[in-house]
């Protein structure tokens, strides 16, 4: 299997799925992705959390924990790190990676606002210095949060981070195809973006993205499609189809199996 680092230099961009749950990460690597990722926003939604602010953190490094034992690379969003300190956020990215966790996302933001960007980079090159085999995918939110929300700002905090160790550049929020291939032709790392309905994954590729995230997306549509389907009882429609009970068991009894359980 390629390294999760390879997979970021493939003919395509790398397609990855972004999983709330042990069933929804176990349906993804079923489907034949080779890696799968974390979104905050699911793992805090499905506690009763709003996403940011550090509530995804416990449950988040409980997830990994579980997702490390799939074969499959893992790959964790950890917001920006759940602490301004770059050691304590060094540290708690050690704890993940002696468990097999590939990589983590780290936001260069807090509470809906960008930070100064150096804040962001002690906290890549500490995390670099204690688990160099972790591919940090540093985010970057101008696009995001519509703050400094420019081609050459972003350039010029993606340098800072790549600088600083990052291996990847996220940039959430970006969709403009001019955008888009400016960004790609002025960093040297794999660019990462949010799938977005405008552009398809090929295409996003031609522009020179080397990973896609589905983010948030395939949560929230499962919350709609569980809505549809009793919706569709109530009102007498055909029910949609569904993956069959007795699969979606047999794979957490092998998962379980394989963990001694």
């Amino acid at each position: 299997m390629a390294t999760f680092r390879e997979l970021h230099h493939g003919s395509a961009p790398l397609l990855l799925p972004n999983a709330w749950d042990v069933g929804s990460a176990l349906a993804f690597a079923a489907a034949g992705y080779p890696a799968v990722g974390t979104t905050s926003f699911g793992v805090a939604a499905s506690a009763g959390q709003p996403d940011g602010g550090g509530s995804s953190k416990a449950a988040t490094a409980a997830l990994v924990a579980q997702l490390c034992r799939l074969p499959v690379h893992v790959t964790a969003d950890i917001e920006d790190g759940y602490s301004d300190d770059a050691g304590e956020v060094a540290d708690f990215v050690a704890k993940l990676a002696a468990l097999g966790m590939a990589g983590v996302n780290l936001e260069d933001s807090a509470d809906g606002h960008l930070v100064d960007p150096d804040i962001a980079a002690a906290k890549i090159a500490a995390i670099k210095r204690l688990s160099p085999g972790v591919f940090i995918n540093a985010r970057v939110d101008n696009f995001w949060f519509a703050e400094q929300a420019t081609v050459d700002a972003v350039l010029l905090r993606a340098r800072t981070y790549a600088d600083a160790g990052a291996d990847g550049i996220f940039v959430p929020g970006l969709t403009d195809p001019e955008h888009i291939r400016s960004i790609t032709a002025g960093i040297e790392l794999p660019v990462n973006v949010l799938a977005h309905p405008s552009l398809t994954v090929a295409e996003l590729g031609m522009l020179g993205v080397r990973r896609v995230s589905s983010g948030s997306l395939p949560y929230r549509a499962a919350v709609d499609a569980a809505v549809d389907a009793v919706n569709a009882l109530r009102d007498g429609r055909e029910v949609p189809a569904a993956t069959p009970y007795w699969e979606m068991q047999s794979r957490l009894v092998e998962f379980n199996r394989g963990n001694g359980g």
